[in-house]
């Protein structure tokens, strides 16, 4: 009896017999990704988180899983023909997500609460919810990739540069990596994926992308610190790194790492924000070679390579590391303390790196992504 080929998502079996959970935020992407699957005859279910506060979100737009985005999410269902349903995960979220972005920004952090999202809500518990609904695996619509290497399944980079979601998803671990699919990921433009919206006939095929973070109304992130921690703003001073002190401010939420515009100061050589110190309520400003760095602590690492992270070679794991998601990645090398702590050594330096951003590692000389970790003040 000859063998059957693997179907698309790498299973030994008929489309029809597998079945397939996509995560549908009610955007273009997670839309193509499940009306695709479907229209190739899997056994397609979607299923749309509730995240946040149902009246918010149903005025909100420009951000995913509001109330309007269920209701896209549920129209898409309709139209091919496959089954919907909507989680509330409201308290999961609260407690996982948005509780932690309040406290990281107090304490003088700049958190990525989207890649909470994906480590404790998305790719932990729906995913659990999948497995329950005895689906062979989970799709999303994110740009990155999956790859089969020598040993097991492999992060890499998207093929589009401009859309690769890598930085916000190396907390996927090896486990979670094995069960999800990304059927996105090859594309090599969000050009290709409307048109694939249009050629299949989706209603949401020309709708806007999503830009802010889903639960921060108009990019606001102290108008949301506010709210959740009442007496947040408390004034306190700007001070220069010498121990001058060069003004007052209205509270250390309404300031990052790397800061020029806005302070409030006026004259003299540019200064930036090079610390902030939340305990004493102050702002540290400098010159801006004060902000440049080449050691970079970082800690709850997620490592992705075919051997344990502290087995590194002498010298430590030679790597490029993105430390913000705007910025290209650069050379450093990797020194463990830990199987899930360490130090990033920059072969050159580096400004405006903050406590609470992501550290994501990539291969050198390819698109495979190793994992990466959070850094922190050391």
């Amino acid at each position: 009896m000859l063998k059957t080929a693997p179907n698309s998502l790498g299973f030994d079996k008929p489309p029809s017999q597998t079945r397939v959970v996509v995560a549908m935020s009610g955007g273009v992407d997670s839309s193509v990704v499940a009306a695709k699957l479907a229209r190739e005859g899997y056994d397609v279910v979607g299923i749309t988180l509730q995240l946040y506060d149902h009246g918010a979100a149903l005025a909100k737009k420009g951000a995913c899983c509001a109330g309007r985005d269920i209701h896209d999410a549920r129209r898409v269902a309709e139209e091919m023909g496959f089954p919907h349903y909507v989680l509330d995960y409201e308290n999961t979220f609260k407690d996982a997500v948005i509780d932690e972005f309040a406290d990281a920004y107090l304490a003088g952090a700049t958190p990525v609460p989207c890649i909470r999202c994906n480590e404790r809500v998305k790719f932990k518990d729906l995913l659990h919810t999948a497995k329950d609904l005895d689906a062979d695996c989970m799709a999303t619509g994110h740009y990155i990739q999956r790859k089969t290497g020598a040993h097991g399944a492999e992060l890499h980079k998207a093929a589009d540069g401009d859309r690769d979601q890598s930085y916000f998803l190396f907390s996927t671990t090896q486990e979670q990596l094995d069960y999800l699919r990304f059927p996105l990921g090859h594309l090599k433009s969000k050009a290709e994926t409307r048109a694939l919206a249009a050629e299949i006939g989706l209603s949401v095929a020309d709708k806007p992308d999503s830009q802010d973070i889903c639960f921060v109304p108009n990019g606001s992130y102290a108008a949301v610190i506010e709210k959740l921690r009442p007496g947040a703003a408390e004034p306190g001073e700007i001070v220069h790194q010498d121990g001058r002190v060069l003004g007052a401010h209205k509270g250390v939420i309404h300031y990052t790492i790397g800061q020029r515009r806005g302070l409030g100061i006026g004259g003299g050589d540019p200064l930036y924000v090079v610390k902030l110190d939340a305990d004493l309520r102050r702002v540290v400003v400098g010159p801006k070679e004060a902000l440049a760095t080449r050691s970079v602590p970082v800690r709850e690492i997620n490592w992705l390579g075919d051997t344990p992270f502290e087995d590194a070679p002498t010298g430590g794991w030679e790597m490029e590391v993105r430390i913000r998601s705007t910025r290209p990645p650069k050379p450093a090398r990797l020194h463990p303390l830990s199987a899930t702590s360490g130090h990033v050594e920059l072969l050159s330096p580096d400004e405006g790196i903050s406590p609470g951003q992501a550290c994501v590692f990539y291969a050198p000389d390819g698109t495979r992504i190793f994992g990466g970790g959070w850094i922190h003040r050391g």
